[in-house]
């Protein structure tokens, strides 16, 4: 045997153990990427930025801990029903849900705040999430409220102001104080809860319009992109909110009385698209676009069963924006993808936590 073939005899150990580092190495850079990933999103590496973690963690500083309940929008009502498009969606969008024809729904109403057992009161945020199960097989997901703009139009200021509404140990409410200099530092929420305050509330959820308040992009058949804002309209007459509802006794008496309503027959509302023009604001929903904008009726909502979150699979389904049809897509409009990460986060720590009933109790709903 040469001593060029006794070299290569003894070397292949060593480069078999090479070969062997090599590869740990790989597998622990690997590891420590994806350990820096979680890190990254979960605010470890940076604990000063804002993540998902911290905008649900301020939630449940303003509200208190309620295992098991939606960080925000915890007390509501789920609900079935249908969507009758009438085909005047397919010149804006290509999505399969405005072809004309029947799609099923299933959706929630709800009241702001991550209160579960909170009283009802007439000016209180209310909001409808509906989730259209659509022929292709897909899913359109929206959440909308009864406002006419959003009180903020970034993550950073909806951050901030949830922690000016933090309760003071000593009172228990909001310091007033911390609540003027959020809106002297964020001028834009400021006029927001101006226009907020002076729009008309309607006496119930029946007579509420919802508003998607984001703004979006539909995509149609030849590829053409427009800008739009979308709002379900009640064909209930608008009642205003009486005076004496804040007094009443039943703390849950909003949905008693949409409970009420869905018995005596179906409640409808159409879904109107608002058409933006060049000019309008995309990335500001605390903005409203002028009220000469084109309205589209594009379909007919309607819910005929109401159950408590208690029995519904609506309790368990994030409503999460984006999760959109293709046709429908999301814009620049710098709150979508911060309430998509949010909604996420509250999904996955309340999937994991023992489930309370809800205030709206199984039998309400269900008489």
């Amino acid at each position: 045997m040469s001593d060029d073939s006794k070299e290569s005899t003894v070397d292949r150990p060593s480069r078999g153990t090479a070969r062997l580092t090599v590869r740990y190495a790989l597998v622990f850079v690997i590891v420590a990427v994806v350990l820096g990933l979680f890190g990254y999103a979960g605010g470890w590496l940076t604990p000063s930025a804002l993540t998902p973690l911290r905008m649900i963690d301020a939630f449940e500083q303003v509200n208190g801990p309620h295992p098991g309940f939606r960080r925000n929008h915890a007390k509501g009502v789920c609900f079935t029903g249908y969507f009758d498009s009438n085909g005047n969606g397919v010149e804006l969008s290509k999505a399969s849900v405005f072809i004309a024809g029947h799609v099923p729904v299933l959706g929630r109403f709800a009241l702001a705040g991550g209160q579960p057992y909170q009283a009802d009161a007439p000016h209180m945020v209310r909001s409808m999430a509906i989730l259209f199960r659509l022929r292709s097989g897909e899913e359109w997901r929206t959440g909308m409220n009864n406002i006419p703009v959003f009180a903020v139009n970034t993550p950073q200021a909806f951050y901030e102001q949830l922690l000016a509404s933090v309760p003071d140990p000593t009172t228990g409410k909001p310091d007033p104080q911390k609540i003027r200099d959020f809106l002297a530092k964020n001028p834009a929420s400021a006029k927001a809860i101006e226009l907020i305050r002076s729009a008309p509330v309607s006496s119930g959820f029946d007579d509420s319009t919802f508003n998607s308040l984001d703004t979006f992009r539909f995509i149609n058949a030849d590829g053409k992109t427009t800008f739009v804002r979308w709002s379900m309209t009640p064909l209930r007459p608008f009642e205003p909110a009486g005076t004496a509802q804040p007094a009443r006794t039943n703390p849950n008496y909003l949905f008693d009385e949409l409970i009420e309503s869905v018995r005596q027959g179906p409640l409808r509302w159409y879904l109107m698209i608002t058409v933006g023009q060049p000019g309008d604001p995309t990335n500001d929903p605390t903005l409203p676009w002028p009220p000469d904008r084109q309205q589209v009726n594009v379909g007919t909502l309607t819910i005929d069963h109401i159950d408590s979150e208690d029995i519904s699979l609506a309790r368990d389904i994030n409503f999460d924006p984006l999760v959109l049809p293709n046709g429908i897509a999301s814009s620049d409009d710098p709150l979508l993808s911060a309430r998509s990460a949010a909604y996420a986060q509250s999904f996955t720590r309340r999937e994991g936590e023992k489930k309370d009933h809800s205030a709206v109790s199984t039998g309400e709903a269900s008489k």
